[in-house]
């Protein structure tokens, strides 16, 4: 028997470093996927459609939420974001675990469906690492990075409602916190328990 998987939610501002810890986390840690979001947004340079994001237009992805096969949804920028409710209960359902980038928004709306979700908040070590991250890219105008910069501000006010707060000053560090986070999770007695009913067996009879 199989235990059932723990979904996961990682938010946090824009240029906190979500992505690169969870392709990091992808790749030390077994039986665990991320799932790839539909949004409207445009596809930006190096990312491929179907690995980054589902890229659709804005009357496909009504469709579908009205259809109602988003898990969560939400604006953001302008932009359309959507998780498949689909995907993501079958992967729990075969045991893996998943993990969903998403905002506090897309998080609250997980924790209502599913109150056994996992969330995790990622805060930047300080303002000016965060503007200084945002700029580095090159992505965008003064304009724009001024308008993420108080955007990220109004986001990062909702860390009070996450189960679990990591601070990424140091990468390796915070890569470890969120990876702890995760097994700890894989160790609770009840997870354990499909495993090794044998064992338990064995060891009491």
């Amino acid at each position: 028997m199989t235990s059932k998987g723990t979904l996961f939610t990682i938010s946090a501002p824009s240029g906190a470093g979500k992505t690169s810890l969870v392709g990091a986390l992808l790749d030390c840690c077994d039986d665990i996927r991320v799932s790839v979001s539909h949004t409207t947004r445009p596809i930006r340079p190096g990312e491929t459609d179907g690995v980054n994001y589902h890229f659709i237009d804005e009357g496909k992805f009504l469709g579908m939420l009205e259809r109602t096969e988003f898990l969560e949804h939400a604006r953001v920028f302008g932009n359309l974001y959507g998780t498949s409710q689909t995907w993501v209960q079958q992967q729990l359902a075969e045991g893996i675990d998943v993990i969903l980038e998403i905002d506090w928004q897309g998080a609250e709306q997980i924790k209502r469906q599913m109150p056994d979700s996992q969330s995790i908040f990622i805060l930047p070590p300080s303002r000016a690492a965060l503007e200084q991250r945002l700029t580095s890219r090159g992505q965008d105008d003064s304009e724009v990075i001024a308008l993420r910069m108080s955007e990220a501000v109004e986001e990062m006010s909702h860390y009070v409602e996450s189960d679990f707060l990591v601070i990424n000053s140091d990468f390796d560090l915070a890569l470890k916190e969120i990876h702890a986070v995760v097994i700890s999770r894989r160790l609770r007695t009840q997870s354990q328990l499909p495993a090794l009913s044998g064992l338990l067996d064995d060891l009491l009879n």
